[in-house]
């Protein structure tokens, strides 16, 4: 009977341009921007490639939204998780401490790698300034001047950065295990008041 579906199956899910996305991102951290491509992620997801072209006109916009989703996940949330505390030296605290935790994934490191395509380039300037404004914001808050409240921006953002890329290129350098939490614990003391303290 037409619209039915066989005893003991259950019915195919409609994907969404949310899943695409989704799929993409986790592609990425797994094998590079350049896993991101219709036919292994139409395999990954157990679709065809018409259910592709009906979310996205091409890799290009496919991209676009990537990293739209990424920005949201990883910047978006981020922020409002760690706005929860009114105290400014705090939520610096607790956002460095979340940043330095998560350094050794890899879909950040792929972005990072992958700068020089149109949409991931795009992104990554666009996250980054908007990171650095942030974390600029709460040194504000914190009582530092412009000028200063951006230079610890830009030195915490570039310790952070540095970190992914040894984990990337040379993981062997970072700690390990306890010596990794209380690595993290030092980088937490040392910017939450700014490079240099106060």
């Amino acid at each position: 009977m037409a619209g039915t579906t066989p005893a003991g199956t259950t019915p195919k899910k409609r994907l969404t341009a949310d899943d695409w996305t989704a799929a993409a991102l986790e592609a990425i951290a797994e094998g590079g921007v350049q896993a991101a491509a219709v036919e292994p992620l139409a395999k990954r997801l157990g679709a065809t490639k018409g259910s592709f072209y009906w979310h996205f006109t091409n890799r290009r916009e496919l991209l676009d939204r990537t990293m739209d989703a990424w920005e949201r996940v990883h910047t978006d949330a981020v922020i409002v998780a760690t706005s929860a505390s009114p105290d400014a030296p705090e939520r610096i605290a607790v956002l460095l401490e979340a940043a330095f935790e998560s350094v050794t994934e890899p879909l950040e490191q792929a972005l990072f790698a992958a700068a020089d395509d149109p949409s991931v380039g795009a992104a990554v300037a666009r996250v980054t300034e908007r990171r650095i404004d942030y974390v600029a914001s709460l040194y504000r808050a914190a009582g530092q001047d412009e000028e200063t409240a951006r230079s610890s921006a830009v030195a915490a953002f570039a310790t952070y950065l540095g970190h992914a890329q040894l984990a990337a290129a040379a993981p062997r350098t970072l700690p390990t295990g306890a010596a990794w939490t209380a690595h993290v614990a030092h980088l937490r003391a040392l910017y939450a008041a700014g490079p240099g303290g106060r």
